[in-house]
């Protein structure tokens, strides 16, 4: 799909597998979903712009890439998006971080905002929202309106799991936001949970239902 960049790495895509299964525990759903983070975390920061610096080596003084510009953000859609910012924090610890505090109402699907934190300069910083499901679409579009009303220009949306119908949505209000993502699954179903999915990946990681 237009758009969308599938992060097909076999070690991602072990790792989702058994994230899936019913039987995986918390405990082990945690620690992969830091494991994967930082492997797609790898991947959406694949093409930062970089400078050159000038150092010195124990033996000489040599030019050297270092990244361009402000500090990245990670952007986490809670609770569940803070999952996925544990790894990445790790591989670019640099990074500052923002968090929006939006869910899903389950009986009208529709996003419900109760919090908003976020850096200065967002308009000089690239945005990496994070949350471990596209389903629907509009928690990411809620937040993603979020962001942009505070300056946000540069933005992408990196998640585990997206399906068709949240794709859509999701490319219908943000056509300019990249999507990032381990696996375009089937479909909805009448809840409006991925198929096949992982089921509540918050629930999952947090043990709670």
């Amino acid at each position: 799909m237009d758009g969308v960049t599938v992060i097909d790495h076999p070690l991602v895509q072990h790792k989702l597998t058994i994230m899936r299964k019913k039987e995986t525990s918390t405990a082990g759903f945690r620690r992969l979903l830091k494991e994967i983070s930082t492997l797609l975390c790898y991947e959406v920061t694949r093409d930062l712009e970089l400078t050159i610096e000038r150092i010195e080596t124990p033996l000489t003084e040599t030019d050297s890439p270092v990244l361009e510009g402000k500090k990245l953000v990670f952007a986490s859609i809670l609770r569940a998006g803070n999952g996925l910012l544990e790894g990445m924090l790790e591989l670019v610890p640099s990074a500052r971080v923002s968090h929006i505090g939006v869910y899903r109402d389950h009986e009208t699907l529709q996003p419900v905002e109760y919090y908003f934190k976020a850096p200065e300069s967002l308009n000089e910083r690239l945005v990496i929202v994070v949350d471990p499901m596209l389903a629907t679409g509009n928690s990411s579009i809620a937040a993603i309106d979020k962001l942009k009303e505070r300056g946000a220009k540069n933005i992408r949306f990196l998640c585990l799991l997206a399906a068709p119908e949240g794709i859509r949505n999701f490319q219908a209000s943000h056509p300019d936001v990249p999507i990032f993502t381990a696996s375009i699954d089937s479909h909805l179903n009448e809840k409006g949970y991925i198929v096949p999915g992982l089921g509540d990946a918050g629930d999952r990681m947090y043990g709670t239902k």
